[in-house]
Protein backbone atom coordinates (compact mmCIF):
# COMPACT_ATOMS: atom_id res chain seq x y z
CA UNK A 1 0.00 0.00 0.00
CA UNK A 2 1.34 3.44 -0.89
CA UNK A 3 2.24 5.77 1.95
CA UNK A 4 -0.52 8.40 2.02
CA UNK A 5 0.42 10.04 5.32
CA UNK A 6 0.07 13.81 5.55
CA UNK A 7 2.18 16.29 7.49
CA UNK A 8 0.55 16.93 10.86
CA UNK A 9 2.78 19.95 11.43
CA UNK A 10 1.15 21.66 8.47
CA UNK A 11 -2.29 20.77 9.84
CA UNK A 12 -1.51 22.29 13.24
CA UNK A 13 -1.46 25.88 11.95
CA UNK A 14 -5.03 25.49 10.74
CA UNK A 15 -6.22 23.84 13.95
CA UNK A 16 -4.80 26.82 15.85
CA UNK A 17 -7.01 29.31 13.96
CA UNK A 18 -9.46 31.17 16.17
CA UNK A 19 -12.96 29.77 16.05
CA UNK A 20 -15.80 32.35 15.97
CA UNK A 21 -17.71 32.75 19.21
CA UNK A 22 -20.84 30.64 19.32
CA UNK A 23 -19.71 28.32 16.53
CA UNK A 24 -19.26 24.68 17.54
CA UNK A 25 -18.05 21.80 15.38
CA UNK A 26 -20.13 18.73 16.24
CA UNK A 27 -18.83 15.37 14.99
CA UNK A 28 -21.77 12.96 14.76
CA UNK A 29 -20.78 9.30 15.32
CA UNK A 30 -22.78 6.17 14.52
CA UNK A 31 -22.46 2.40 14.09
CA UNK A 32 -22.66 1.26 10.47
CA UNK A 33 -24.30 -1.77 8.85
CA UNK A 34 -21.47 -4.13 9.80
CA UNK A 35 -22.35 -3.76 13.47
CA UNK A 36 -18.72 -3.03 14.29
CA UNK A 37 -17.62 -0.13 12.08
CA UNK A 38 -17.88 3.50 13.19
CA UNK A 39 -18.77 6.32 10.80
CA UNK A 40 -18.76 10.05 11.45
CA UNK A 41 -19.45 13.42 9.85
CA UNK A 42 -19.30 16.99 11.07
CA UNK A 43 -21.68 19.93 11.19
CA UNK A 44 -21.61 23.44 12.67
CA UNK A 45 -23.90 24.32 15.57
CA UNK A 46 -24.60 27.89 16.66
CA UNK A 47 -24.49 26.97 20.35
CA UNK A 48 -22.64 24.68 22.73
CA UNK A 49 -24.90 21.70 23.46
CA UNK A 50 -25.22 20.61 27.07
CA UNK A 51 -27.54 17.66 26.39
CA UNK A 52 -27.90 15.36 23.37
CA UNK A 53 -31.56 16.35 22.96
CA UNK A 54 -30.39 19.88 22.15
CA UNK A 55 -28.53 18.58 19.07
CA UNK A 56 -30.59 18.42 15.88
CA UNK A 57 -31.55 15.11 14.31
CA UNK A 58 -29.49 14.66 11.14
CA UNK A 59 -29.44 12.22 8.24
CA UNK A 60 -26.97 10.32 6.05
CA UNK A 61 -26.80 8.06 3.02
CA UNK A 62 -27.48 4.58 4.36
CA UNK A 63 -26.76 2.96 0.99
CA UNK A 64 -23.09 3.83 1.52
CA UNK A 65 -22.94 2.26 5.00
CA UNK A 66 -24.73 -1.05 4.25
CA UNK A 67 -27.85 0.23 6.05
CA UNK A 68 -30.26 1.06 3.21
CA UNK A 69 -30.92 0.66 -0.50
CA UNK A 70 -30.03 3.45 -2.91
CA UNK A 71 -33.68 3.91 -3.87
CA UNK A 72 -34.60 4.74 -0.26
CA UNK A 73 -31.30 5.68 1.33
CA UNK A 74 -31.98 8.36 3.95
CA UNK A 75 -31.25 7.23 7.50
CA UNK A 76 -31.66 9.40 10.61
CA UNK A 77 -29.15 10.19 13.34
CA UNK A 78 -30.70 10.73 16.77
CA UNK A 79 -28.13 12.15 19.22
CA UNK A 80 -27.93 10.15 22.45
CA UNK A 81 -24.67 11.14 24.19
CA UNK A 82 -22.20 14.05 24.07
CA UNK A 83 -18.45 14.07 24.73
CA UNK A 84 -15.70 16.67 24.49
CA UNK A 85 -13.80 16.54 21.20
CA UNK A 86 -10.13 15.78 21.99
CA UNK A 87 -9.03 16.46 18.40
CA UNK A 88 -10.56 19.91 17.85
CA UNK A 89 -10.78 20.81 21.57
CA UNK A 90 -12.46 23.99 22.80
CA UNK A 91 -16.27 23.84 22.82
CA UNK A 92 -16.33 21.31 19.98
CA UNK A 93 -18.15 18.06 20.66
CA UNK A 94 -18.42 14.41 19.72
CA UNK A 95 -22.09 13.44 19.39
CA UNK A 96 -22.89 9.74 19.59
CA UNK A 97 -26.09 8.84 17.74
CA UNK A 98 -28.63 6.08 17.33
CA UNK A 99 -29.60 5.22 13.76
CA UNK A 100 -33.23 5.08 12.64
CA UNK A 101 -34.72 4.05 9.30
CA UNK A 102 -37.09 6.01 7.04
CA UNK A 103 -40.07 4.49 8.91
CA UNK A 104 -38.70 5.77 12.24
CA UNK A 105 -37.85 2.24 13.42
CA UNK A 106 -34.35 1.46 14.77
CA UNK A 107 -31.83 0.24 12.19
CA UNK A 108 -30.87 -3.43 12.45
CA UNK A 109 -27.50 -2.54 13.97
CA UNK A 110 -29.02 -0.06 16.43
CA UNK A 111 -28.66 -2.30 19.49
CA UNK A 112 -28.72 0.70 21.81
CA UNK A 113 -32.47 1.17 21.47
CA UNK A 114 -33.48 -2.15 23.06
CA UNK A 115 -30.51 -2.09 25.44
CA UNK A 116 -31.68 1.22 26.86
CA UNK A 117 -35.18 -0.18 27.45
CA UNK A 118 -33.71 -3.20 29.28
CA UNK A 119 -31.48 -1.02 31.45
CA UNK A 120 -34.48 1.12 32.37
CA UNK A 121 -36.38 -1.99 33.51
CA UNK A 122 -33.42 -3.14 35.60
CA UNK A 123 -32.43 0.26 37.00
CA UNK A 124 -33.31 -0.63 40.59
CA UNK A 125 -30.55 -3.26 40.53
CA UNK A 126 -28.05 -0.66 39.30
CA UNK A 127 -26.14 -2.92 36.87
CA UNK A 128 -22.47 -1.95 36.63
CA UNK A 129 -20.14 -2.99 33.84
CA UNK A 130 -16.43 -2.74 33.15
CA UNK A 131 -15.21 -3.93 29.75
CA UNK A 132 -11.61 -4.83 28.94
CA UNK A 133 -11.19 -3.88 25.28
CA UNK A 134 -8.34 -5.73 23.60
CA UNK A 135 -7.06 -4.67 20.17
CA UNK A 136 -4.07 -5.07 17.85
CA UNK A 137 -2.05 -2.34 16.14
CA UNK A 138 -1.20 -3.01 12.49
CA UNK A 139 0.95 -1.33 9.88
CA UNK A 140 -0.88 -0.11 6.78
CA UNK A 141 0.08 -3.38 5.06
CA UNK A 142 -1.97 -5.33 7.62
CA UNK A 143 1.11 -6.75 9.38
CA UNK A 144 1.26 -6.40 13.19
CA UNK A 145 3.05 -3.21 14.15
CA UNK A 146 6.70 -3.79 15.09
CA UNK A 147 6.79 -7.41 13.89
CA UNK A 148 9.58 -8.48 11.49
CA UNK A 149 8.26 -8.17 7.94
CA UNK A 150 9.53 -11.60 6.92
CA UNK A 151 9.13 -13.49 10.17
CA UNK A 152 7.79 -13.48 13.68
CA UNK A 153 8.83 -12.04 17.03
CA UNK A 154 9.91 -14.33 19.85
CA UNK A 155 7.30 -16.54 21.55
CA UNK A 156 4.71 -15.07 23.90
CA UNK A 157 5.83 -14.54 27.46
CA UNK A 158 7.73 -11.26 27.87
CA UNK A 159 5.16 -8.96 26.24
CA UNK A 160 2.25 -8.89 28.72
CA UNK A 161 2.54 -5.64 30.70
CA UNK A 162 6.04 -5.44 29.22
CA UNK A 163 8.45 -2.53 29.29
CA UNK A 164 11.14 -1.78 26.71
CA UNK A 165 11.41 -1.31 22.96
CA UNK A 166 12.06 -5.03 22.46
CA UNK A 167 8.86 -6.00 24.29
CA UNK A 168 6.17 -3.45 23.47
CA UNK A 169 5.26 -1.86 20.15
CA UNK A 170 3.08 1.22 19.78
CA UNK A 171 3.01 2.71 23.27
CA UNK A 172 2.74 6.24 21.81
CA UNK A 173 -0.67 5.35 20.38
CA UNK A 174 -1.79 3.90 23.71
CA UNK A 175 -0.69 6.95 25.72
CA UNK A 176 -2.30 9.37 23.27
CA UNK A 177 -5.55 7.38 23.32
CA UNK A 178 -5.69 7.33 27.12
CA UNK A 179 -5.24 11.10 27.45
CA UNK A 180 -7.71 11.76 24.63
CA UNK A 181 -10.35 9.60 26.34
CA UNK A 182 -9.88 11.41 29.65
CA UNK A 183 -10.25 14.75 27.89
CA UNK A 184 -13.39 13.55 26.11
CA UNK A 185 -15.00 12.45 29.38
CA UNK A 186 -14.88 8.73 28.66
CA UNK A 187 -14.86 6.47 31.75
CA UNK A 188 -11.49 4.94 30.82
CA UNK A 189 -9.90 3.40 33.89
CA UNK A 190 -6.73 1.62 32.75
CA UNK A 191 -4.56 0.17 30.00
CA UNK A 192 -1.81 -2.41 29.55
CA UNK A 193 0.23 -4.27 26.95
CA UNK A 194 -1.25 -7.69 26.20
CA UNK A 195 0.13 -11.21 25.70
CA UNK A 196 0.73 -10.96 21.94
CA UNK A 197 3.19 -8.26 20.83
CA UNK A 198 1.43 -5.22 19.27
CA UNK A 199 -1.72 -6.23 21.18
CA UNK A 200 -3.00 -3.84 23.85
CA UNK A 201 -5.97 -3.41 26.15
CA UNK A 202 -7.80 -0.51 27.68
CA UNK A 203 -10.56 -0.74 30.26
CA UNK A 204 -13.74 1.33 30.48
CA UNK A 205 -15.88 1.43 33.62
CA UNK A 206 -17.34 0.92 36.04
CA UNK A 207 -20.25 2.36 34.08
CA UNK A 208 -23.90 1.94 34.95
CA UNK A 209 -26.48 0.69 32.49
CA UNK A 210 -26.51 2.23 29.02
CA UNK A 211 -23.41 4.33 29.78
CA UNK A 212 -21.20 1.27 29.29
CA UNK A 213 -22.01 1.00 25.60
CA UNK A 214 -21.91 4.75 25.03
CA UNK A 215 -18.47 5.17 26.58
CA UNK A 216 -16.92 2.11 24.93
CA UNK A 217 -18.11 3.05 21.44
CA UNK A 218 -16.72 6.58 21.83
CA UNK A 219 -13.44 5.16 23.19
CA UNK A 220 -13.23 2.96 20.08
CA UNK A 221 -13.84 5.96 17.82
CA UNK A 222 -11.09 7.89 19.56
CA UNK A 223 -8.74 4.90 19.24
CA UNK A 224 -9.26 4.69 15.48
CA UNK A 225 -8.78 8.44 15.11
CA UNK A 226 -5.58 8.43 17.16
CA UNK A 227 -4.25 5.52 15.09
CA UNK A 228 -5.13 7.51 11.96
CA UNK A 229 -2.99 10.40 13.19
CA UNK A 230 -0.06 8.04 13.75
CA UNK A 231 -0.46 6.42 10.34
CA UNK A 232 -1.28 2.96 11.69
CA UNK A 233 -4.39 0.78 11.78
CA UNK A 234 -6.24 -0.69 14.76
CA UNK A 235 -8.09 -3.97 14.37
CA UNK A 236 -10.64 -5.43 16.78
CA UNK A 237 -10.48 -8.80 15.02
CA UNK A 238 -10.68 -11.51 17.71
CA UNK A 239 -7.91 -13.62 16.12
CA UNK A 240 -5.75 -11.41 13.88
CA UNK A 241 -2.84 -13.86 13.80
CA UNK A 242 -3.28 -17.60 13.41
CA UNK A 243 -1.00 -19.97 15.29
CA UNK A 244 0.34 -19.86 18.81
CA UNK A 245 -0.77 -16.30 19.50
CA UNK A 246 -3.46 -15.02 21.84
CA UNK A 247 -6.69 -13.69 20.38
CA UNK A 248 -8.48 -10.53 21.48
CA UNK A 249 -11.61 -10.32 23.60
CA UNK A 250 -13.79 -7.83 25.44
CA UNK A 251 -13.98 -9.44 28.87
CA UNK A 252 -17.04 -8.02 30.59
CA UNK A 253 -17.05 -7.47 34.35
CA UNK A 254 -20.56 -7.27 35.72
CA UNK A 255 -22.34 -6.75 39.01
CA UNK A 256 -25.69 -5.69 40.37
CA UNK A 257 -26.52 -3.92 43.61
CA UNK A 258 -27.35 -7.29 45.20
CA UNK A 259 -24.00 -8.77 44.13
CA UNK A 260 -22.09 -5.88 45.65
CA UNK A 261 -23.75 -6.21 49.05
CA UNK A 262 -22.69 -8.62 51.85
CA UNK A 263 -23.39 -12.26 50.91
CA UNK A 264 -23.58 -11.16 47.28
CA UNK A 265 -21.57 -14.22 46.24
CA UNK A 266 -24.75 -16.28 46.42
CA UNK A 267 -26.39 -13.87 43.96
CA UNK A 268 -23.33 -14.12 41.69
CA UNK A 269 -23.52 -17.92 41.73
CA UNK A 270 -27.24 -17.77 40.93
CA UNK A 271 -26.49 -15.45 38.00
CA UNK A 272 -23.84 -17.85 36.72
CA UNK A 273 -26.35 -20.69 36.79
CA UNK A 274 -28.78 -18.59 34.73
CA UNK A 275 -26.00 -17.75 32.27
CA UNK A 276 -25.16 -21.45 31.90
CA UNK A 277 -28.67 -22.16 30.58
CA UNK A 278 -28.36 -19.44 27.91
CA UNK A 279 -24.82 -20.13 26.61
CA UNK A 280 -25.75 -20.44 22.92
CA UNK A 281 -27.90 -17.30 23.06
CA UNK A 282 -25.02 -15.33 24.56
CA UNK A 283 -22.45 -16.61 22.08
CA UNK A 284 -24.69 -15.36 19.25
CA UNK A 285 -24.86 -11.93 20.89
CA UNK A 286 -21.15 -11.70 21.65
CA UNK A 287 -19.87 -10.87 18.17
CA UNK A 288 -21.54 -9.15 15.18
CA UNK A 289 -21.55 -12.39 13.16
CA UNK A 290 -23.43 -14.52 15.72
CA UNK A 291 -20.38 -16.42 16.96
CA UNK A 292 -18.52 -16.95 13.69
CA UNK A 293 -15.82 -14.42 14.61
CA UNK A 294 -15.48 -15.67 18.18
CA UNK A 295 -15.19 -19.27 17.00
CA UNK A 296 -11.63 -18.54 15.87
CA UNK A 297 -10.74 -17.28 19.38
CA UNK A 298 -12.70 -19.48 21.80
CA UNK A 299 -10.79 -22.72 21.20
CA UNK A 300 -9.99 -23.74 24.75
CA UNK A 301 -6.41 -22.54 24.23
CA UNK A 302 -4.68 -19.21 24.89
CA UNK A 303 -6.65 -18.36 28.05
CA UNK A 304 -10.07 -19.13 26.56
CA UNK A 305 -12.85 -21.62 27.11
CA UNK A 306 -14.26 -23.64 24.22
CA UNK A 307 -17.07 -21.89 22.38
CA UNK A 308 -19.08 -25.12 22.64
CA UNK A 309 -18.94 -25.47 26.43
CA UNK A 310 -19.94 -23.37 29.42
CA UNK A 311 -17.70 -23.33 32.48
CA UNK A 312 -17.08 -21.22 35.56
CA UNK A 313 -14.42 -21.08 38.24
CA UNK A 314 -12.56 -18.97 40.76
CA UNK A 315 -9.53 -17.20 39.24
CA UNK A 316 -9.76 -19.48 36.17
CA UNK A 317 -8.90 -17.60 32.98
CA UNK A 318 -9.73 -20.67 30.94
CA UNK A 319 -13.38 -20.59 32.02
CA UNK A 320 -16.38 -18.90 30.43
CA UNK A 321 -17.07 -17.05 33.68
CA UNK A 322 -14.36 -16.15 36.16
CA UNK A 323 -15.03 -15.24 39.77
CA UNK A 324 -12.03 -13.17 40.90
CA UNK A 325 -10.30 -14.70 43.91
CA UNK A 326 -10.78 -11.53 45.95
CA UNK A 327 -14.53 -11.73 45.32
CA UNK A 328 -14.60 -15.36 46.51
CA UNK A 329 -12.72 -14.35 49.67
CA UNK A 330 -14.85 -11.26 50.38
CA UNK A 331 -18.14 -13.01 49.66
CA UNK A 332 -19.44 -10.25 47.35
CA UNK A 333 -18.42 -8.26 44.29
CA UNK A 334 -18.68 -9.10 40.58
CA UNK A 335 -18.17 -11.74 37.90
CA UNK A 336 -16.16 -11.63 34.68
CA UNK A 337 -17.70 -12.97 31.47
CA UNK A 338 -14.70 -13.87 29.31
CA UNK A 339 -16.68 -14.86 26.20
CA UNK A 340 -17.42 -11.54 24.42
CA UNK A 341 -15.32 -10.94 21.31
CA UNK A 342 -13.14 -7.86 20.91
CA UNK A 343 -15.41 -6.69 18.06
CA UNK A 344 -18.65 -7.21 20.01
CA UNK A 345 -21.34 -4.58 20.30
CA UNK A 346 -21.29 -3.66 24.02
CA UNK A 347 -24.99 -2.75 23.84
CA UNK A 348 -25.83 -6.30 22.74
CA UNK A 349 -23.53 -7.84 25.36
CA UNK A 350 -24.79 -5.84 28.33
CA UNK A 351 -28.42 -6.20 27.25
CA UNK A 352 -28.38 -9.99 27.07
CA UNK A 353 -26.51 -10.28 30.39
CA UNK A 354 -29.12 -8.16 32.20
CA UNK A 355 -32.03 -9.90 30.44
CA UNK A 356 -30.72 -13.27 31.59
CA UNK A 357 -29.62 -12.49 35.15
CA UNK A 358 -32.01 -9.74 36.31
CA UNK A 359 -35.14 -9.81 34.15
CA UNK A 360 -35.17 -13.62 33.70
CA UNK A 361 -36.04 -13.19 30.03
Amino acid sequence: MANSATNKTVLSKYLELDQPNGKVMAEYLWIDGSGEGIRSKCRTLDFTPKHPKECPIWNFDGSSTAQAEGSNSDMYLHPCAIFNDPFRKGNNRLVLCEVFKYNKKPAETNKRNTCNAVMEKAKDEKPWFGIEQEYTILDNDGHPFGWPKNGFPGPQGPYYCGVGANRVYGRDIVEAHYKACLYAGVDICGCNAEVMPAQWEFQVGPSEGINMGDHLWVARYILHRVAEDFGVVVTLDPKPMQGDWNGAGAHTNYSTKSMREPNGLAVIEEAIEKLSYQHVRHIKAYDPNEGKDNERRLTGLHETSSIHDFSAGVANRGASIRIPRQVAEDGYGYLEDRRPSSNCDPYAVTEVIVRTTVLNE
